[in-house]
């Protein structure tokens, strides 16, 4: 599942894959996965990623969880 909405905030906020990989203390390349759906999502992660951009996980994945969940 791709993380659109990821991604436009992401960028909104001026950040590269490898900036939120040293945040988040992972690798660029996982990072971009989960942007494109390549590796899975964990909670604790979406946390985690929420917190850098000062956002609840729920602002940033519900809508493309639903999107999937309505396929």
């Amino acid at each position: 599942m791709h993380y659109d909405k990821l991604k436009k905030i992401r960028n909104e906020k001026g950040f590269t894959c490898k900036q939120m990989g040293k945040k988040l203390n992972i690798t660029a390349a996982y990072y971009c996965q989960i942007e494109t759906g390549a590796r899975n999502l964990s909670y604790n992660l979406a946390c985690k990623i929420a917190k850098v951009f000062n956002m609840k996980p729920d602002e940033i994945f519900y809508d493309d969880h639903m999107k999937k969940r309505l396929k």
